[in-house]
């Protein structure tokens, strides 16, 4: 198996067309794609014969917080064959991506949430959860936050500048304005 990686316009055809179909299995009614406003990248792991074993995206926004803008990336839509799941694989692309967000100098941070089962499965790739932390999507006029009533909701991290506990403090604790927008509503 091998990791991949490609802006999302690039994927070539064939394996965008596994990745849809891995969604809808497992997402079903979901849209395949992102907004490119938020320039998504996606990373496959793929076998010898070119089948994608597991499928995620990264996407791209600048967060404004605390008199600051943070260049934020998001782990978004995070999938693996259900009849290859247990065997590490997912795991082995999430590390994966961090690691690449980690070399991207235009990357302060990663920042995302997930349910709250599967939080140590992302801490086991690299990534803290941010206790308190509120993750605001959607858009300022029709907002989503991962605090609704329904959600399970934890986010995650990982700081990629050089002075990550600063950077850790100032997005723990706090509800952060995401606003992808309504494509990606929250990544």
């Amino acid at each position: 198996m091998r990791v991949v990686a490609f802006a999302e316009a690039d994927v070539p055809e064939a394996s965008a067309r596994q990745v849809a179909a891995l969604e809808a299995m497992v997402w079903p009614g979901s849209t395949p794609g992102h907004d490119p406003a938020l320039r998504p990248r996606t990373m496959l792991l793929v076998d010898g014969s070119g089948t994608v074993a597991a499928a995620l995206s990264l996407l791209h926004k600048p967060i404004p917080l605390a008199g600051r803008t943070y260049r934020a990336a998001g782990l978004s839509s995070v999938v693996a064959l259900p009849e290859l799941r247990g065997r590490g694989l997912g795991g082995r692309l999430v590390a994966a991506a961090r690691a690449e967000l980690a070399a991207d100098p235009a990357v302060d941070l990663a920042l995302f949430s997930c349910d709250r089962p599967l939080a140590a499965f992302y801490e086991a790739a690299g990534f803290e959860v941010l206790p308190g932390t509120v993750l605001v999507g959607g858009t300022p006029e029709d907002p989503l936050a991962t605090d609704e009533e329904g959600f399970d909701k934890v986010v995650q991290a990982a700081f990629f500048t050089d002075d990550p506990g600063r950077v850790r403090a100032a997005f723990t604790g706090v509800r952060v304005p995401l606003h992808p927008g309504n494509t990606d509503r929250l990544w």
